[in-house]
């Protein structure tokens, strides 16, 4: 039954904000009539402000797992969970901090639009930038079906209504008005989610509260009946392996996340980067700490086993309908299903731009085709549906423990990025071999250790993904060709004096002219 009887009070304020979304979607449209299609539609014309671009990279990084998975798990294993979790306050201040800067002066240099087209220059190579894109497009439809999944199972558990419904609401107004608005509808929907994520965990902090009739009383049930909650390892549920793997995982390698690091390419100037990595830390901080402690404090309104309330994935679903006045369950579930619509929103943007622009355009412009604005905002409206449908079939059959499909995909995204992106916009020796080996090899190493359950030392299949990643990298660096001079020269340039500098530039000039390139001489 795709609709079954539910609690419309709790309906009504989710489907008053989703309008909302959509509504932004075609207002973003209208204002960016007549514009660069593909500078507006795929990173919004580099121009966000400090506060939306911290709350766009914050709702992008904070999904449904952040907020139904992770203090699902925090309520069975304690506050070692919420140790765990620290690590993620720094972020976006990395992540904006390390390549924020770098990617944003690199694509306004020869017009990058996706992180893709920053790898395709830094190592010339047209086949590791359609592997880069592959890798996007496989890996994030494993994130969107965690999201897809937890938020419908959220939306079934408070409403009432049925899980299919959920799904179906939410592929419809996810592919809408990202379809319609694009990069710039996605940055500002994100902001109003992460404001409405923040709210959420407030009402529900202060009525677990209540509920459990307040922290003290909480904490003494704790202590009484789950004393190993409160150490650090949690009897043993979070041992010091766990604790590496995870600060490796969620914490240090999300750094190169591809739909972190495009949020640098779109950012306004330096100043709104600045104010974005600080706003981002606490908002992102607040947010993680903040929900996974309410998942220990909801053992104040939750008190049997975990058998009884079907999985850590539906703890905070229930505690929501249990601690909540009714009027206001419908207000609480928009914060984290505003969680899963943003991330959702942020992936399809990315993964719509990898099919579209980085593989279909820059093959028509390789062959000296000219494409449309029509055809390109056809193409990209048809790629984001053909994704989020290919995501909804998947998501109908609903897997368990979705911060594990979400902790998977991570890892995937993170083995292929992270020293793609790290060595290749800071290392000059590195090149195409040592990049392909990387991403090849590491992903597959990946993806095959993940598949037969193989651990090193008990820690996460991530830890053999980074280091064979990496291995390959400086083998191939050692063994292939160096890149051109030309391509050096742009990533890593000098600082000559006025007189030399303009030397450079005239030489630089004319082989470039000489090459029939045009692309490295823009400002």
């Amino acid at each position: 039954m795709m609709i079954n009887e539910g609690n419309l009070s709790a309906l009504l304020p989710l489907l008053v904000f989703m309008g909302f979304m959509v509504a932004i979607g075609f207002w973003v449209r209208r204002q960016n009539a007549g514009k660069n299609f593909v500078q507006t539609y795929f990173i919004g014309n580099h121009d966000l402000g400090g506060f939306v671009l911290a709350m766009t990279t914050v709702a992008t990084y904070s999904s449904v797992s952040s907020f139904v998975g992770g203090p699902g798990m925090a309520w069975q294993i304690g506050f070692g969970w919420v140790y765990m979790a620290v690590v993620q306050v720094t972020a976006i201040f990395l992540v904006l901090g390390i390549f924020g800067k770098r990617v944003a002066m690199l694509s306004r240099r020869f017009d990058a639009v996706t992180v893709v087209d920053i790898i395709r220059e830094r190592f010339q190579s047209d086949g590791l930038a359609a592997l880069s894109a592959f890798i996007i497009v496989l890996f994030f439809c494993g994130t969107m079906t965690a999201q897809f999944v937890g938020g419908a199972k959220l939306f079934a558990t408070v409403t009432g209504y049925s899980y299919e419904m959920g799904l179906l609401l939410f592929g419809l107004v996810v592919v809408l008005y990202t379809s319609i608005g694009g990069f710039r509808a996605v940055a500002i929907t994100d902001t109003c989610c992460a404001v409405m994520m923040m709210i959420g965990i407030a009402l529900l902090l202060y009525y677990v509260l209540d509920a459990g009739g307040g922290y003290a009383a909480i904490m003494e049930n704790i202590h009484v009946n789950h004393p190993e909650m409160l150490e650090p390892l949690s009897g043993g549920h979070m041992p010091i392996g766990l604790y590496l793997t995870q600060w490796i995982l969620v914490g240090i390698c999300t750094i190169a996340l591809p739909q972190s690091v495009v949020r640098g390419i779109s950012y306004k100037d330096t100043k709104s980067l600045h104010k974005a990595m600080l706003i981002g830390t606490v908002v992102v901080g607040f947010m993680n700490i903040g929900v996974n402690f309410t998942g220990i404090l909801a053992h104040g309104v939750l008190t049997g086993p975990l058998s009884s309330y079907g999985g850590v994935d539906y703890i905070i679903p229930k505690t929501i309908v249990t601690a909540l006045p009714p009027a206001l369950v419908g207000f609480a579930i928009i914060g984290p299903l505003a969680a899963s619509i943003s991330t959702i929103s942020g992936l399809l943007i990315v993964a719509s731009s990898a099919l579209v622009k980085d593989v279909y355009l820059h093959h028509k412009e390789k062959q000296g085709s000219k494409v449309s604005d029509k055809r390109l905002r056809m193409l990209s409206t048809a790629a984001t549906a053909v994704i989020g449908v290919a995501v909804f079939v998947i998501a109908l059959t609903p897997p368990s423990l979705i911060w594990i499909i979400n902790m998977f995909a991570f890892g995937g995204l993170e083995t292929a990025f992270f020293w793609t992106l790290l060595l290749g916009l800071f290392w000059k020796k590195a090149n195409r071999l040592g990049a392909l080996l990387s991403m090849g090899g590491g992903t597959l190493a990946y993806c095959l250790t993940q598949g037969v359950g193989f651990k090193f030392m008990g820690l996460h299949q991530i830890v053999i993904g980074i280091t064979v990643s990496l291995a390959f990298f400086l083998l191939g660096s050692y063994l292939g060709q160096p890149q051109e001079e030309r391509v050096l020269r742009v990533f890593f340039p000098e600082r000559p004096d006025a007189k030399q500098r303009s030397e450079e530039h005239e030489e630089l000039k004319v082989e470039c002219l000489l090459e029939g390139g045009q692309k490295y001489l823009k400002p």
